[in-house]
C-alpha cells in the first residue's frame, strides 16, 4: 500500500488538538453539571451530559476526523501497467550572453530578465523537449534537448557574459549552430527562439535564417531592450561599478535593432515580438505559435497506475459520522422504553 499525498498526515495535529479540546470541553461539562443539577436528578434530567455518552460521542468524532485524513491521503494499492506516451516539441532557447546584455534599460538587466522569462516557459512545457544556447562572437549548446527541466534550469542560471569568452554578437553562427542541434528530428517539429538586442556585429544572420528555412526550421526572434537604449554597465576588476569602454575611450551605448530581428524572423518563416513589460514573448510564442505545430512522439514507457481506494476510508468516515449523528437519539428511545 502507498499514499499519493502523504503530506495529508500532517493534519493529524489538529486531530491531537482535537483530542485536548474535547478532554477540557467534558470537563468543564462535568463542572456545569455538579453546579447546577443534582447528581441523583443527573439521568433522568440532563441525557447530553451522560458521561457514556459522550465519550461515545467523541470517539466516534475523532474517528471521523482520522478516516478522513486518510482519505485525504489518497491510499493505493494493487496497480496495472500502461503505456504512457510522450508528445512534445523541440524548442531550443538561444540566448545573447555578450555584454550588451548588461544594459539596465531593462530590469534588472537584459540577460537576467531573459532568464526569468525561461524560467517562466519552462512551467508551461508539457513534454516538450528544450535545449540551450549561448552566443556571443561564438555560440555553443549549454544544455542538449532534454525533458528535464531541472537539469535545464541549472544550466540557465550558470548562463552569465562569461559564459563564452569569445566577445562579440555573432547571430548567424547562433542559427547554424542551433541547427545542428536538430540533425536527428524531424523538420516539422523544430523551432528556435533567439532572444538578443539586435546588436549584430558579425557574420550574415539573414543568410543563416534562409537556410534554416530550407531544414525547415522556423526561427523566432525576440528583441529586449530600448531604442533609446542605456550605456552598458560592467564590473571593473576592484569590484566597483563602471561602464563599457571601446577602444577609444568612449562610452558604448546598446539600443535595441527591430529592424533586423524582424527580417531574420521573416527569412525563417517565424515571428519578432518585443519584449515589453511582463510580457516577455515567449509565452505569446510558445502558447499562440508553437501550440499549433504539429507535435510528435518523443518517447514511449510503461508506468505503474495504481488502483484508488480513498473510498474505502471515506465510506468508513461517513458510516462514523451517521453513527455519531444517530447516537443520541437512539439513547432517549432506550431511556424512554
Amino acid at each position: 500500500m502507498r499514499f499519493a499525498q502523504g503530506e495529508m498526515f500532517h493534519w493529524f495535529w489538529v486531530v491531537i488538538a482535537l483530542v485536548f479540546f474535547l478532554l477540557w470541553a467534558n470537563k468543564r461539562q462535568d463542572k456545569i453539571r455538579d453546579k447546577f443539577i443534582a447528581s441523583n436528578l443527573f439521568k433522568d434530567v440532563a441525557l447530553n451530559f451522560h458521561g457514556h455518552l459522550r465519550r461515545y460521542q467523541n470517539i466516534l468524532i475523532l474517528m471521523v476526523f482520522i478516516f478522513s485524513i486518510i482519505a485525504l491521503a489518497r491510499p493505493q494499492w494493487g496497480f496495472q501497467w500502461r503505456e504512457v506516451k510522450r508528445q512534445g516539441l523541440d524548442i531550443i532557447v538561444v540566448i545573447d550572453t555578450s555584454k550588451s546584455m548588461l544594459t539596465q534599460d531593462v530590469r534588472p538587466n537584459r540577460l537576467e530578465r531573459t532568464k526569468l522569462a525561461v524560467q517562466d516557459l519552462l512551467k508551461k512545457l508539457k513534454g516538450d523537449r528544450i535545449g540551450l544556447m549561448a552566443f556571443a562572437g561564438n555560440a555553443f549548446l549549454v544544455c542538449p534537448l532534454t525533458v528535464d527541466y531541472g537539469g535545464y534550469l541549472l544550466s540557465l542560471n550558470d548562463l552569465d557574459v562569461a559564459t563564452v569568452p569569445r566577445g562579440g554578437t555573432n547571430i548567424e553562427e547562433a542559427i547554424e549552430e542551433a541547427m545542428k542541434g536538430y540533425q536527428d528530428v524531424a523538420s516539422k517539429y523544430k523551432a528556435v527562439i533567439i532572444v538578443t538586442d539586435g546588436d549584430n556585429l558579425e557574420g550574415d544572420p539573414l543568410k543563416a535564417a534562409r537556410l534554416a528555412k530550407e531544414k525547415g526550421v522556423k526561427v523566432y526572434t525576440i528583441g529586449i531592450g530600448t531604442k533609446e537604449g542605456e550605456l552598458i554597465q560592467i564590473e571593473s576588476q576592484n569590484g566597483q561599478r563602471d561602464f563599457l569602454k571601446d577602444d577609444q575611450g568612449n562610452f558604448v551605448k546598446s539600443r535595441l535593432n527591430e529592424s533586423l530581428l524582424q527580417e531574420i524572423a521573416l527569412a525563417a518563416d517565424g515571428i519578432y515580438v518585443k519584449s515589453s513589460g511582463a510580457e516577455f514573448g515567449l509565452d505569446y510564442i510558445y502558447e499562440h505559435e508553437l501550440s499549433s505545430l504539429e507535435k510528435r512522439e518523443i518517447e514511449s514507457s510503461k508506468e505503474k497506475r495504481f488502483y484508488e481506494r480513498f473510498q474505502i476510508p471515506l465510506t468508513i468516515a461517513f458510516i462514523f459520522l451517521l453513527i455519531e449523528t444517530c447516537l443520541l437519539s437512539i439513547y432517549r428511545k432506550q431511556k424512554a422504553v
